[in-house]
């Protein structure tokens, strides 16, 4: 069924991709916009939604702005400037970025908003591209109560669960939380899958059987197998997990807060991308321990 919302949706990579293409796929009018301009092309292709050529002119006219990058730098690259989307914010647009950066730049993309008459949210995800691909992401946002429910649409149509967590720069914070969670996780399950391997236990009868009890976890039920066959060509890249750390250890930082496991666990991700690993998986820490059977 159309839809008369308008949504901007600035990033297609293999996250936006798919976002926006449920948001077509639910009936919003969607103009994309990527720095690459074929990767834009193939999603009108897709979809047949349309497309421009500058952040600002996919922005025009929008009610919803939503923006999918990489990095802090890649925000500030399609936000700011005569071509970025601040400059074609009016007065009730919603932007809302989906990108995993550092709380303070959600907070100064908060009040950039605010000054330009808009709302903003910084919403971040997890569920990796098999979630996005599935509609079935989870999603932690930051910002006002009257933003985040005018979000809901949009969130319902990728998305499996949305909370919001406080003021802006709160989603970004909890994402922080979510990364040191799997970090821990993925070192965890590499040591235990080394020792079982080594001992010549059966990796999917030890999958099985834990998957019952106390250590159950995403990572164990979904990459246990695959580190096992020392497969590591897909899922969340390395190097974005590097990027994800940093914000981690530096807002801990600026708090006085030290942690161990994180830091270890960055410094062994730091030498998987010496090694050439860095769009690895994150499950690639088995490999520093033992090589595939």
């Amino acid at each position: 069924m159309p839809n008369s919302t308008k949504i901007a949706f600035i990033g297609l990579g293999v996250m936006g991709f798919p976002m926006a293409g449920h948001l077509h796929k639910a009936g919003f009018p969607v103009t994309v916009y990527n720095r690459s301009p074929a990767k834009a092309e193939l999603w009108v292709e897709t979809y047949a939604g349309a497309r421009q050529s500058t952040p600002h002119m996919a922005a025009q006219g929008a009610d919803i702005l939503l923006i999918c990058v990489g990095n802090d730098e890649d925000v500030r690259s399609v936000f700011y400037g005569d071509d970025g989307l601040l400059s074609a914010i009016e007065p009730g647009t919603l932007v809302i970025d989906h990108t995993t950066t550092s709380a303070d730049l959600a907070r100064e993309l908060n009040q950039a908003v605010a000054a330009a008459g808009g709302q903003f949210l910084d919403a971040p995800v997890s569920g990796g591209q098999a979630g996005a691909v599935n509609g079935q992401l989870s999603i932690m946002a930051g910002g006002e109560q009257a933003a985040f429910a005018l979000a809901g649409p949009i969130f319902a149509t990728y998305g499996k669960g949305w909370q919001l967590l406080g003021p802006a720069g709160s989603g970004q914070l909890c994402k922080m939380v979510n990364q040191l969670c799997i970090a821990g996780i993925l070192q965890g399950l590499s040591e235990g899958l080394a020792l079982a391997q080594k001992s010549g236990l059966d990796i999917a009868t030890v999958q099985k059987v834990l998957a019952g009890g106390a250590a159950q976890s995403w990572q164990l039920e979904n990459r246990a197998l695959t580190m096992a066959q020392g497969e590591y060509d897909f899922g969340f890249a390395i190097d974005w997990m590097v990027k994800d750390l940093g914000y981690c250890l530096d807002e801990a930082g600026s708090r006085g807060l030290d942690l161990p496991v994180a830091s270890q666990v960055l410094g062994f991700y730091q030498e998987l991308q010496t090694a050439g690993q860095n769009r690895c998986d994150t499950s690639a820490l088995l490999s520093r321990l033992i090589k595939p059977a």
